[in-house]
């Protein structure tokens, strides 16, 4: 029976509260929420926090909301709070096409949004669909807020610029005219971790291309971003063409691992593709053709 090591539990009020107990405890200490991925790493003992500190009474950290021209999500909403918004569904549809295809009901009743962030797994979907949707992370710690763009935030595997005592407050997602998003991804079973994903958002100007992003997970990309290929696409026409060349730019750039789930040219080959059908996806809503 796999069981974690000891440690000491504390419950925080709120986020000042949980700062001062981050403060207390220190680099040992560990915020937990969902819990769905520290509890598993603790019973293998990869993860062994001196102190767990549970923020699952830090209703300030919920609700999704448009505030001051942006899609807010708290960092304490639950995936299934996420896939069942109207305002993810009418503005960034590609949340919606991540969070389907994020493990199972059970998980995404109680996993929560900052904590697939903050645990920065290389596969994790929301990280590539935040990324291509240049959404920026709102992070609060003694000396006050502050805000990261989603393509800083992850600074290796299982790292970010989350520091000892601050906390993941929320996610903000910019809304423009124009847009369309999607997401696509190849998995070994139903609810698996990807063996290759991508999405796309697309502001477009008639047929111009006036800005893109692409997020790609669990193939080797720098920040989860395929930088070489938006550049690509940015103010030329959004044809099919140039959307399969933009697939061939970001496979080129990325830095797939052979493991399980596949080898690297098959994850390269996937990286390309998949790119490539979320930005024909995300045209075609942004044109209205698609839901």
């Amino acid at each position: 029976m796999q069981v974690p090591a000891q440690f000491d539990y504390e419950r925080a009020t709120g986020v000042r509260h949980a700062i001062a107990l981050l403060t207390r405890y220190g680099p040992e200490s560990r915020l937990v929420a969902g819990g769905h991925s520290l509890i598993p790493m603790m019973k293998l003992r990869i993860a062994n926090p001196e102190t767990l500190i549970d923020i699952n009474d830090l209703d300030e950290l919920t609700g999704i909301s448009i505030t001051d021209g942006a899609l807010r999500i708290g960092a304490m909403v639950r995936h299934a709070e996420l896939l069942d918004s109207p305002l993810a569904v009418e503005h960034f549809p590609i949340l919606v096409d991540a969070e389907r295809v994020i493990a199972d009901p059970v998980v995404r009743n109680r996993g929560t949004i900052g904590g697939s962030l903050c645990q920065a797994d290389p596969s994790e979907d929301l990280s590539a669909a935040f990324t291509a949707l240049h959404a920026v992370a709102v992070i609060e710690g003694e000396s006050g807020r502050r805000e990261v763009p989603a393509r800083e935030f992850h600074t290796g595997p299982y790292q970010t610029v989350v520091g000892d005592a601050e906390i993941l407050v929320e996610v903000r997602v910019p809304i423009r005219t124009g847009s369309g998003s999607a997401y696509e991804k190849v998995e070994r079973r139903v609810g698996d971790w990807a063996v290759a994903a991508g999405g796309a958002a697309l502001w477009l100007d008639g047929d111009t291309v006036g800005e893109v992003g692409i997020g790609l997970t669990a193939v080797g990309a720098a920040h989860f971003c395929a930088p070489q290929a938006e550049d690509f696409l940015r103010g030329g026409p959004a044809t099919e063409e140039r959307f399969a060349e933009a697939g061939r730019i970001a496979a080129e750039h990325v830095r797939p691992t052979a493991d399980q789930r596949g080898p690297e040219d098959y994850k390269r080959h996937l990286a390309g593709e998949l790119t490539t059908r979320a930005l024909r996806r995300a045209a075609a809503r942004a044109r209205g053709s698609e839901a």
